[in-house]
């Protein structure tokens, strides 16, 4: 253990604050925490190994393999998938350690795969790309709670995440099967929440999972009418206020995915409104069905979200970005009588943010969040140099305004910081 917190135990007991049962402990405690450390360093690097051993082996064979017959092939093809299934139930039967279980539902989930893909090639199997992903996600999801892998939760989201792009992107067809692809691992990932909500594997799903929503979302829609914007910002908003529930919220920020991804996506949906080629086509016998349906269900997830932190009274202090999303929708029905004003309000709304965000960061004592804010309204201001004729001398005023606005927000920050430390000192 550090000899310092071993100095300062020592100190403690001397001066009878605390109990040597309490001191004892304190030490087990600090042993057992670092001694964790070697093992997600194992399930690490154990995870990297099956990867690259698995990718190897492929590469191996891919550069000898038209010398080899067709039965030879044939061995081959379900060499990963049987060499994966030994391990799988090596460490199920022995109960292996989580470093073991996370490295064989790699190699399997990886080796299937690449069993599929080469008896594919072998018998001339036809198929699209669609069919393999499918095939691949449905066999190798067991591992997500057979083994409880969450390095094969990871790679189910990844293949998920794939099959929905390659299906809504370059086929043009609505991927519905992701949306049951993603409720298979809501069990396990809620469990994770529940049992580590600080885990760096819970953390990295806290990224993963609303990446994943966001890149595909857009799998779902069907017209590139201006209601893709209202669905993008239901969807940011929804994403947000997940993020202000309780076990995302009481952790650190740059674990709170939701948080952060709701914040910028509607901050950048808003920004693209802020023009006015955004709303001058706009023309509503064009948007489908279908597309108002998900737009408004992702409004009344949105609304419901916030009606729980209402109940749970978690919407005070007031937070402008918890009801963007709102605020634009009246945005959005603004636009029926004069397109212009939806324009000026969605300058208004973007400046508020990111008056807001300062405001928020300085509340804080938050460096990050008071130059998000600033950051939001630099872009503002440049924004509207695109559209609106400003003299030159004028434009450079306004960016060295800015700059001056960076330094003395970030300098009275520092100052702030600054005297709360002398005070604590003190």
């Amino acid at each position: 253990m550090n000899s310092r917190i071993d100095k300062d135990l020592r100190e403690l007991r001397e001066a009878h604050v605390i109990s040597d049962e309490v001191s004892q402990r304190i030490t087990d405690y600090y042993q057992a925490k670092k001694s964790g450390g070697p093992r997600k360093l194992f399930a690490i690097f154990g995870v990297l190994g099956s990867l690259l051993i698995g990718l190897g082996i492929i590469l191996i064979l891919a550069h000898n393999w038209d010398n080899f017959s067709r039965f030879t092939k044939t061995i081959w093809a379900f060499a990963p998938l049987v060499i994966g299934q030994l391990a799988v139930g090596f460490s199920l039967l022995k109960n292996k350690s989580r470093a073991w279980k996370e490295a064989s539902a790699t190699f399997l989930y990886v080796g299937i795969g690449a069993s599929i893909s080469l008896v594919s090639q072998i018998y001339n199997i036809p198929g699209d790309m669609p069919e393999f992903l499918m095939t691949w996600i449905l066999l190798g999801a067991l591992l997500v709670y057979l083994l409880r892998s969450y390095t094969a939760v990871l790679l189910h989201l990844i293949m998920a995440t794939v099959y929905a792009c390659n299906l809504g992107y370059f086929n043009e067809i609505n991927p519905w099967w992701y949306l049951a692809m993603i409720a298979w691992i809501i069990p396990f990932y809620l469990r994770m929440l529940r049992e580590q909500p600080e885990g760096n594997a819970t953390s990295i799903l806290n990224w993963a999972i609303p990446l994943s929503l966001a890149i595909t979302f857009g799998a779902f829609v069907s017209e590139a009418t201006n209601i893709v914007f209202l669905m993008y910002v239901g969807l940011f908003g929804l994403l947000y206020n997940l993020g202000k529930l309780e076990v995302f919220n009481s952790g650190k920020l740059r674990r709170n995915g939701y948080a952060i991804i709701g914040s910028l996506g509607m901050i950048y949906v808003f920004m693209l409104v802020t023009f006015e080629f955004a709303w001058a086509e706009f023309n509503p016998s064009e948007h489908l069905t279908k597309d108002i349906v998900i737009t408004v269900g992702i409004f009344g997830m949105a609304c419901l979200v916030l009606l729980y932190l209402a109940s749970k009274k978690k919407l005070l202090p007031f937070n402008l970005f918890q009801y963007a999303f709102l605020i634009f929708g009246v945005i959005f029905v603004a636009q029926y009588w004069d397109f212009q004003l939806a324009v000026v309000l969605s300058n208004l709304l973007v400046f508020g943010l990111g008056i807001f965000a300062i405001r928020i960061g300085n509340l804080r004592n938050n460096f990050g969040v008071l130059n998000y804010g600033l950051l939001i309204i630099t872009i503002l201001v440049a924004c509207r140099f695109f559209d609106t004729n400003i003299d030159f001398i004028v434009r450079g005023l306004l960016f060295v305004a800015i700059g001056v606005g960076f330094f003395l927000a970030n300098y009275m920050m520092y100052r702030k910081q600054q005297k709360l430390k002398s005070k604590d000192h003190e």
